[in-house]
């Protein structure tokens, strides 16, 4: 490749990032998904490597035999990025990316033990633990959405309408439609359709596809208005074990292959990390 196409591609790259980042005002956004992202690599790495026992590699902290989980670090980071970003002048970006960044470390520390807070105890390498990378993942997918732009639906409608001669009745539309929509979207989480619902604020005609179909077979929609449709029931279940279940195997294995395998054979605890 010559100079000249490098230097073009170069700027395409920075024409994108300046366009779509920088002229947006999504820096401190970016700030933080970079961070998120690298802290979460950096922390799995580092408790993978705890739980081989590498000798080279540093330990747990545990000050008088306390073991710190990284979460309590993720807290401190999260509380000092707030109250940084609450008392950073108001124009200054660069103070607001700081912030943003230290922000998404302390998020990725805390949301990779979420598990442990979930069920408050240790479960982080056993089965229950993969919440914390549903949780991970969840994170990263809505925040890669907004930087591209992508926004919840209705958002930044309402000034629009608000700005516009005539434009309240479009903004009462514009209310109805939504309350609709979450009407909608209330009914896709109580079938268990979690995915469908986080996404469906981005994509409101997810709304529409989760509301529709059938309920997951241990969902509260399922437990409340199929026990008296055993028919119904029996297609959930069989909708479950012949389309989901390979799925979530599936996604067992991209888990454990990107945080570790779960659920491991009893090992000496003196150097893991869990």
């Amino acid at each position: 490749m010559s100079v000249v196409a490098r230097s073009a591609g170069d700027g395409r790259t920075f024409g994108w990032f300046a366009a779509q980042i920088l002229h947006t005002g999504r820096l401190p956004l970016f700030c933080f998904f970079v961070a998120f992202l690298v802290s979460f690599a950096v922390i799995r790495l580092s408790v993978r490597m705890i739980r081989a026992q590498v000798r080279w590699w540093p330990g747990n902290v545990t000050p008088g035999n306390m073991h710190l989980h990284h979460m309590v670090f993720g807290v401190i980071f999260m509380v000092v990025a707030g109250v940084t970003g609450l008392a950073a002048p108001l124009y200054s970006l660069e103070w607001r990316a700081g912030a943003a960044a230290l922000f998404g470390v302390g998020t990725a520390l805390v949301l990779d033990e979420f598990a442990l807070i979930l069920h408050l105890r240790d479960v982080y390498w056993t089965s229950a633990g993969r919440v914390s990378i549903d949780a991970v993942f969840i994170a990263a997918a809505l925040t890669a959405l907004l930087l591209l732009g992508v926004t919840p639906t209705g958002v930044g409608d309402v000034a629009g309408y608000l700005s516009v001669p005539g434009g309240t009745e479009a903004l009462v539309s514009l209310i109805l439609s939504t309350v609709v929509l979450f009407a909608f979207a209330a009914i896709t989480l109580l079938k268990g359709k979690l995915w469908t619902g986080l996404f469906g604020l981005f994509l409101p005609f997810l709304f529409l596809i989760g509301a529709f179909r059938l309920a997951r077979p241990q969902s509260p929609w399922s437990r409340w208005r199929y026990q008296r449709k055993p028919k119904k029931l029996a297609r959930s279940s069989r909708r479950e074990e012949r389309l989901r279940e390979p799925v979530i195997r599936v996604k067992t294995r991209i888990v454990d292959l990107v945080a570790g395998y779960h659920d491991p054979p009893a090992r000496s605890p003196e150097r893991h990390e869990k």
